[in-house]
């Protein structure tokens, strides 16, 4: 019997560029800053809503870039609604054994209740008597049912393209199944640190801002324990990152988790400028860690 060759084991690679890595971190971004605004909103004082309302502000925008980075990198983008509707029967195709038809349902649906929210945040600065938008904000029960499930939407939208990454059958990313992991803890850490920021920028200082400063700093521990299971789950397939994606990997884990740990242990209490600085780089290697994981399949194919 003839061993047949070892790149019968893998699939043709998915060719993506640079406008996937873009929809990665424009999608962890969105997602996270969702999830994070709702628990404000559902768990918070009416004092914290207004941190809730800058998420809802940056969710809908990121909201809509994806969408149009997602149909321009199609290779036919007028036909990005195959991906909902069969073309020859026109019937609804969703299939939920697949993250990446999942994720093309939750991506939109996800998109319906950042709307929501987003107008309820509009008119409470602008029609703060329309009723209806009262009703889509908590304590409110249609608000709260908006909030639960955007945030359960947000949460798959920030972890289907890892999961995504694992089920297809290329090198590394097939080794493991905690790319979907990494990816929700890393979303959430990004988007706590660019809430900081867009905090920090306007000058609010109140307990949920000091809260959410202390939540990416633990998040940032429970990054550093997912990646160690994720290089131990890739076993022998760990090698894979010997080349220059794994030089990235390891600046992006450099400059995104060890170096904000170290600014947070060593920053004074009134030395707030090292948190613009720490979250700033927790932005920066995101990006970094993600464009690595994308890219390091093709370096590493048969």
């Amino acid at each position: 019997m003839i061993d047949a060759p070892s790149s019968t084991w893998f699939t043709a690679s998915p060719h993506w560029y640079w406008l996937i890595v873009v929809y990665f971190v424009l999608g962890a971004l969105a997602g996270g800053t969702y999830f994070l605004s709702a628990m404000i909103d559902l768990t918070g004082r009416s004092s914290d809503r207004r941190l809730a309302r800058l998420g809802y502000y940056i969710t809908l925008p990121l909201l809509l870039v994806i969408g149009v980075v997602l149909i321009v990198d199609l290779s036919r983008p007028d036909r990005f609604w195959h991906l909902f509707i069969e073309n020859h029967t026109l019937r609804p195709m969703f299939k939920y054994w697949v993250p990446m038809s999942t994720g093309s349902w939750a991506v939109p649906l996800f998109g319906f209740f950042a709307t929501l929210s987003f107008v309820a945040t509009i008119a409470e600065h602008h029609r703060p008597h329309w009723r209806f938008a009262r009703r889509l904000r908590p304590p409110a029960l249609l608000g709260t049912l908006v909030a639960v499930l955007g945030a359960i939407l947000a949460l798959h939208v920030t972890g289907y393209t890892g999961v995504m990454l694992s089920v297809l059958n290329r090198p590394v990313w097939s080794d493991t199944p905690l790319f979907g992991m990494l990816f929700i803890v890393s979303a959430v850490t990004m988007s706590a640190a660019l809430l900081a920021l867009g905090a920090r920028w306007l000058r609010w200082q109140s307990p949920a801002v000091a809260a959410l400063n202390r939540i990416w700093m633990w998040l940032l521990v429970v990054q550093i324990l997912v990646l160690v299971a994720l290089f131990i789950s890739l076993g022998p397939a760990v090698r894979g990152w010997l080349n220059v994606w794994g030089i990235v990997l390891a600046i992006g884990i450099t400059i995104g988790i060890v170096l904000p740990l170290i600014a947070f242990r060593r920053r004074r209490p009134q030395g707030k400028g090292g948190l613009s600085v720490a979250a700033a780089l927790v932005l920066a290697g995101g990006f970094l860690v993600r464009t690595a994981i994308v890219f390091v399949p093709v370096v590493n194919a048969p």
